[in-house]
């Protein structure tokens, strides 16, 4: 499928300010010194590539490298330099594949189970806490429209952007 094809228009002002805004969310998330403070307050000592796979297999079932790479957008080589540091630490392990005994899949642990409700909840907590002065019709508005942005990209998005990961 190919790329849906630009606007000819010129972006108004507000969406060229949602872009700005967007990118500047997205760059203060992923610095290293951001996930470092979201690791201290989880108390959960991984990097950023391990919390990408746990946080990507928490949302789905047991898969099979290949396919955690390709819903990560990484190389094999990547999950399964990540995967074997994770099964050290306990948060995964490997389980058979019932579809195809030969292959395996990686599922989460109880470990990583719990690693993922931490970290999540730190992140909760560090938004509560940046958005604590927001009245609460603020904050609700916020998230509806955040969530009629994502569904709005989602609809726009080609097949290839996809992640089959992503609940829709």
């Amino acid at each position: 499928m190919s790329t849906p094809p630009l606007p000819d228009a010129p972006a108004t002002a507000e969406v060229a300010e949602i872009e700005r805004a967007l990118h500047r969310i997205t760059y203060l998330s992923s610095r290293a010194r951001q996930h470092e403070r979201l690791m201290a307050l989880a108390g959960v000592p991984l990097d950023r590539a391990a919390v990408a796979l746990l946080r990507k297999m928490a949302d789905a079932e047991p898969m099979r490298p290949g396919e955690l790479a390709a819903r990560l957008g990484v190389e094999a080589s990547h999950v399964t330099r990540t995967v074997q540091q994770l099964e050290k630490t306990g948060h995964v392990t490997r389980v058979p594949d019932p579809d195809d005994r030969r292959a395996q899949r990686i599922e989460l642990t109880d470990a990583g189970r719990q690693a993922i409700v931490r970290i999540r909840e730190a992140g909760v907590r560090g938004m509560q806490a940046a958005l604590a002065q927001w009245s609460a019709d603020d904050l609700s508005r916020l998230a509806t429209l955040f969530h009629r942005m994502v569904d709005d990209f989602l609809a726009h998005a080609t097949d290839e952007d996809l992640d089959p990961g992503i609940p829709v």
